[in-house]
């Protein structure tokens, strides 16, 4: 069947750049395969089966972010309207004596991993639940205790040739039986997903390795619903100075990133290529990243996230923007002025810094002689029309009338007619400023 893969944020805040990191290294894949001609489907999952904590403007908040990306869907599902269907798993599983229900509370639980510990024993769950008696039961419940349901692990090695990882093992006996219903019967992500992925047809499962011990619990439980189990792919961690990446870390969220002008291309280049044995590079478009895309050149080393390094790919990008890819983005702004200030720009958020310089109010400090030069200056300025040869022919004017050069010389032209030291260059800055404006600037 074609490969289908599955991005599943759970809509209770917004996506981050791990998150996008999943999303789009799933989007490559499926993209790739469509290439090749194998077919890729790339599903939208919203998991959103806790009610308390799942917003409707999360899930519209990941869907304008993932379509500011770049990265469509084929389909979409939201856990939210499936609950029939995991219910109907959970039967399945008790009549074959694969979940059992449990009356500990989270207070005993506790208790139980601290003495485990205390014994340098690893936190293991005891199945304490499957002894008891339908009259201890009852008793329990008669107290008011409602219970939870684990998953039954069967007793054996379970292993899958992971496409990042390679072979993985893991012991089932090293691991607790995985709660799968909470009190309130609401499935929790581990049944949700599984039933999810065999149900809608995934594939290929591509998540962090923060996952693996979750594949192992659902190795067993897709075997036990009978559904046939997907090829798993587990990326190294995302890591940044500060350590592992997470929502709290700040900055790092897509809507901060977007709102301080970092293009949607930045962070899929980025991203696509860190942890990877490609050279980051700043591309242009997604069609390259898709047809590149293998697993054999993802590596096992924590893949490092570096803030500077997706600016200095942002501004590559700017540079060689045309004013059509962004001029929804600059209201009011025109063509000319985008094309003259870009080379400059590390965001594009700075466009309209300058675009505020040239029409709004600008102020330097400059000290009295500095001021009588640049009035000096107005006579020597050159008719209209200005272009880009207009600085030059300026500068040319004004030195054989000025023991002042270089630095000295142009410094108080720039800090007067822009209140900058730095940026776009004068040439291209003198014409959109005009003869008006350029006078009214040199008699301060």
């Amino acid at each position: 069947m074609p490969p289908k893969v599955r991005f599943a944020p759970s809509p209770t805040g917004y996506l981050h750049v791990g998150n996008v990191r999943a999303a789009l290294v799933n989007w490559l894949f499926a993209r790739h395969q469509s290439i090749i001609g194998a077919g890729g489907h790339f599903l939208l999952r919203i998991d959103d089966t806790d009610a308390g904590r799942s917003k409707a403007e999360y899930t519209a908040a990941i869907e304008e972010d993932l379509r500011w990306l770049g990265l469509d869907w084929d389909s979409e599902a939201h856990q939210s309207q499936r609950f029939e269907r995991y219910r109907i798993a959970a039967e399945k599983l008790r009549a074959a004596s694969r979940l059992y229900p449990c009356y500990e509370t989270p207070e005993e639980l506790d208790v139980q991993r601290k003495m485990l510990a205390g014994r340098g024993q690893p936190p293991i769950y005891n199945r304490a639940a499957l002894k008891l008696t339908d009259e201890q039961k009852k008793k329990y419940e008669a107290a008011g205790r409602k219970p939870h349901y684990r998953f039954l692990l069967g007793d054996e090695e379970i292993t899958w040739d992971d496409l990042i990882r390679g072979t993985t093992h893991f012991k089932a006996t090293h691991m607790s039986d995985p709660v799968l219903l909470r009190e309130d019967g609401v499935p929790v992500y581990t049944l949700a997903s599984v039933v999810d992925d065999g149900e809608l047809g995934i594939t290929h499962v591509i998540r962090g390795e923060d996952h693996v011990s979750n594949t192992a619990v659902q190795v067993q439980l897709y075997k036990a619903l009978d559904f046939a189990v997907p090829q798993f792919a587990h990326m190294a961690l995302l890591k940044t100075k500060e350590g592992e990446l997470s929502k709290r870390l700040g900055g790092n969220d897509i809507r901060a990133l977007r709102e301080a002008g970092i293009l949607p291309m930045a962070v899929n280049s980025l991203l696509a290529r860190i942890g990877t044995s490609d050279a980051v590079e700043a591309f242009l478009e997604l069609r390259p990243l898709a047809e590149g895309f293998d697993f054999k050149k993802f590596g096992r080393a924590p893949a490092n996230y570096d803030v500077a390094e997706l600016e200095k790919l942002n501004e590559k990008l700017l540079h060689q923007l045309p004013f059509a890819a962004v001029k929804d983005r600059l209201a009011g702004m025109d063509e000319t002025f985008w094309l003259s200030v870009r080379g400059n720009l590390k965001t594009l958020a700075e466009a309209q810094q300058w675009w505020d310089i040239l029409h709004g109010d600008v102020s330097a400090d400059l000290n009295h002689e500095e001021r009588t030069f640049l009035r000096s200056t107005i006579e020597k300025l050159p008719p209209a029309p200005w272009n880009e040869t207009t600085w030059d022919a300026w500068i040319a004017a004004i030195k054989p009338t000025t023991q002042r050069k270089g630095k000295e010389l142009f410094m108080p032209l720039r800090l007067a007619l822009t209140g900058q030291g730095h940026g776009p260059e004068m040439k291209k800055l003198l014409p959109l400023l005009g003869h008006e404006k350029v006078v009214e600037r040199l008699k301060i």
